[in-house]
């Protein structure tokens, strides 16, 4: 069961937990208290302060110094987890904030209750400080154990949170949320952790295909017959050199007095071996993850569906497995789109753009006001932007319209042009054009090129290149975990919900 949480409004004197969670700062001559550090050290006696400077806590972001109450409190433990340096006017962001409560989950494992003092920091919180607790918390305190065959006497990562607030009721609802956010995170998190035998494109399609049921969703999946029928050339190009043949899901939400229409496609190659352009064997088993755009958008018009925003969203989601074979589909190949359109296969290994050109075109029939799509479309979005930052590419005021909300949801994404001399690196003598350029200078760049031949002219649309964000390979930080990370599921929701304002 996923933990709890909820608001209280008791002195800290009369709560009961396992652990209590405070915020400290980065000063210049040490960590700063918050009202939250500071409430605690005045019921410890004056000792909680004095006690941090002894450890050696500077109040760095993921610094977590646990402390021994010794009897002198209703807790056992106390975490005092870092926010870094305050902002320049004082008072630190909402993401420091969400960070430092994922960080303190993470370090609290086998404590089962924790009150946490951080939605204290910057005074009254407000709706996004608290969805800043709620989510960090929760995500802070996820783990992925379906294939660990021996638990017994591991500890648990906290399975109740307390967050003390002035005003239970203003509480409840942004808590509401950041449960409904976290639970659409950690089911993106759940099937890119899924390894690809058990998670191939049927059962990738059968397990969004039931999420979608459980939230009320128009549900269709298409099988290779169907894929066929419709065209789909691209989808069927890819998923050819598997025995386990490719499909396309689409969901569907109708929204009470929907006032947009939305479409979100994401790429999902449940396994990625480059096909016959085949990838060097390091690293290739992170391929795993090469589903994680279809993932987030599975759970992002579920999570829209659970809100009950009002707008129409359709999540447009191409699978298939590239693998190389007999039938797998070669370089020179021409491949026939649904609209049409033809590529030349230049490299097999750029697969994902193959099958997002069928999603794109059958989510533009549905003449929506914006497409936003996302994938793990390239290696050179590593390059550009490392590991924790996606880049935007598309029609402007979408590209920027997508950053603004990340830097309000906390996912870290940066702007990126399309520069029109690159788009000739597609041409093809032979078909409409390649699949990939042959000097691969700009790769970010031109894989939107290639997406934006499938969008129509004077569509709104929005291409997130989420290759390093969606799966940290490296060590846990904040509320983020060893592999999923769930990446871009705050940013799409928090965008859906500024085209819905702007109506």
């Amino acid at each position: 069961m996923p933990p709890t949480i909820s608001a209280t409004d008791r002195p800290l004197e009369k709560l009961s937990a396992d652990a209590v969670v405070v915020g400290v700062g980065k000063g210049p001559d040490g960590p700063l208290p918050t009202p939250g550090a500071e409430a605690v050290d005045r019921l410890l006696g004056g000792r909680l302060l004095p006690a941090l400077a002894d450890l050696g806590a500077r109040g760095a972001e993921d610094e977590v110094t646990r402390v021994a109450a010794l009897g002198q409190g209703p807790f056992p433990v106390v975490a005092a987890v870092g926010l870094g340096a305050p902002q320049a006017g004082g008072g630190y962001a909402a993401e420091a904030v969400r960070r430092a409560a994922g960080a303190a989950s993470r370090a609290l494992s086998g404590r089962a209750s924790v009150v946490t003092l951080l939605a204290a920091v910057g005074g009254t919180p407000d709706e996004l400080r608290l969805h800043a607790v709620g989510e960090g918390s929760l995500l802070g305190a996820y783990e992925f154990t379906a294939y660990k065959s021996d638990s017994a006497g591991r500890p648990l990562p906290p399975r109740e949170f307390a967050v003390v607030v002035p005003d239970t009721g203003a509480a409840k609802g942004p808590l509401e949320r950041a449960r409904a956010v976290a639970d659409a995170v950690a089911l993106v998190r759940d099937l890119v952790n899924t390894p690809p035998n058990d998670l191939f494109p049927a059962e990738l399609a059968a397990r969004g295909a039931a999420a979608g049921k459980r939230a009320g969703l128009d549900v269709e999946v298409l099988d290779e017959a169907a894929l066929a029928a419709g065209g789909y050339g691209g989808v069927l190009a890819v998923g050819g050199g598997s025995t386990r043949g490719p499909r396309l899901l689409r969901l569907t939400y109708r929204g009470k007095k929907a006032r947009r229409k939305v479409a979100l496609v994401g790429k999902g190659i449940t396994f990625d071996s480059g096909g016959l352009s085949i990838k060097p064997a390091a690293n290739m088993h992170h391929m795993t993850s090469d589903m994680a755009g279809a993932a987030a958008v599975i759970a992002t018009v579920c999570l829209v569906a659970e809100l009950g925003l009002p707008v129409e969203v359709t999540a447009t989601v191409p699978m298939a497995e590239n693998l190389p074979s007999g039938s797998a589909y070669r370089p020179a190949d021409v491949v026939t789109f649904r609209n049409g359109k033809k590529a030349e296969i230049t490299n097999t290994d750029a697969e994902g753009r193959v099958i997002l050109a069928d999603a794109l075109a059958r989510a533009a029939e549905d003449s929506p006001d914006a497409i936003l799509e996302t994938s793990t479309l390239t290696g050179a979005q590593l390059v550009a932007l490392g590991s924790r930052t996606a880049g935007v590419m598309g029609s402007d005021d979408m590209r920027d319209a997508v950053v603004a909300a990340s830097t309000r949801s906390g996912e870290a994404m940066w702007a990126m042009p399309m520069p029109a001399e690159l788009r000739r690196g597609l041409d093809s003598p032979i078909a409409d054009f390649v699949n990939a350029n042959a000097d691969r200078m700009g790769g970010m760049l031109v894989g939107a090129h290639f997406l934006a031949e499938f969008v129509p002219d004077g569509l709104p649309w929005a291409h997130i290149d989420i290759a390093g964000p969606s799966y940290n390979t490296g060590t846990p930080w904040g509320y983020t975990p060893k592999g999923g990370t769930g990446v871009p599921v705050r940013t799409l929701l928090a965008t859906i919900e500024d085209l819905i304002a702007d109506r």
